[in-house]
């Protein structure tokens, strides 16, 4: 999947206020899995409750949430230059009428997305249990750093999506109708294809399937990390002291250039932690979950082969 999609992606983060289509697309996926970004996929390692790291007994479930229906309607780079009704003939049915409809797609990754009754399933007490999985995923069970994992779930009755791969994208679409007034054909069951150019993905799910989700990510916490800061400039001064003796040569040491530089490292709190600091009873001081936002739909996107 490449670049193409990320406009769509980043489109429905902000639309249905937080949830992240799956990838691949039309991916199933349950509250409780957790997964790593690597090489731009999502690389699902588990469950929670199914590989028992947390009691099923201890989690509460919230079902059938309904989602406002208009903030899972949208397009990005999309216009109507037609639509309309028009009528045919065959040699069974005789005059027939038909709705249509013309979309063009203004640029590479422009798209057209629509559904039906949205709805959500989600982790209602993670609260109570999100400690337990901290020490868990990071000591118990597993030795994780990072880590994704998905507390809600979304899925629609049906949805269509269309995403051009150029300027000249075009999808003509049409229906059989007796309504006079139905025009938007667009990811209705019955429409057709009549013509397509320069389309990279067009589907239709017909099916509820949990293909979008909202997670939680295992970060560190960083608000220890200026006190680690300070204890590496006091090592790193008693260390030119040291070697001003140690080497009999004059050295020149400017403090507030290294106290600069280690200010604006990207420094990992666990890479300066001693041996057998980190272990179950602390690991709640050095990690805690964050919402998975646009930053992590980035990682989506980045491919280290290419």
């Amino acid at each position: 999947m490449n670049s193409l999609y990320k406009k769509f992606y980043s489109n429905f983060y902000s639309r249905t206020n937080g949830y992240i289509p799956s990838k691949p697309l039309n991916k199933t996926l349950f509250p409780g899995d957790f997964f790593h970004i690597i090489n731009g996929e999502m690389i699902v390692l588990g469950n929670i409750f199914s590989g028992n790291i947390i009691d099923p007994k201890n989690v509460a479930f919230e079902h059938h949430i309904k989602l406002h229906p208009n903030s899972w309607q949208f397009n990005n780079g999309v216009t109507k230059p037609y639509s309309g009704r028009g009528t045919g003939n065959n040699a069974i049915d005789g005059v027939f009428e038909y709705s249509k409809q013309i979309l063009a797609f203004e640029t590479n990754g422009s798209f057209f997305f629509t559904s039906n009754n949205p709805e959500a399933v989600k982790i209602k007490n993670w609260s109570e249990i999100q400690d337990e999985l901290i020490i868990k995923l990071t000591q118990t069970h597993f030795s994780f750093r990072e880590l994704y994992l998905i507390t809600e779930t979304a899925s629609t009755s049906d949805w269509t999506l269309a995403i051009s791969s150029s300027s000249h994208g075009e999808l003509e679409v049409a229906i059989e109708s007796d309504n006079f007034g139905l025009v938007d054909v667009f990811g209705h069951a019955n429409s057709k294809t009549i013509q397509s150019k320069d389309i990279e993905y067009y589907n239709r799910e017909s099916e509820r399937k949990p293909s979008f989700f909202k997670a939680k990510k295992l970060v560190e916490q960083n608000e220890t990390l200026p006190v680690f800061i300070d204890k590496l400039i006091y090592q790193r001064a008693q260390l030119n002291i040291w070697g001003k003796n140690f080497y009999k040569y004059n050295l020149n040491y400017n403090q507030d250039h290294e106290v600069a530089q280690l200010n604006n490292a990207q420094l990992s709190i666990l890479d300066l932690l001693p041996g057998n600091q980190l272990n179950p009873n602390t690991a709640l001081l050095y990690f805690k979950w964050a919402d998975a936002t646009l930053d992590d739909i980035e990682k989506l996107f980045v491919n280290y082969g290419s």
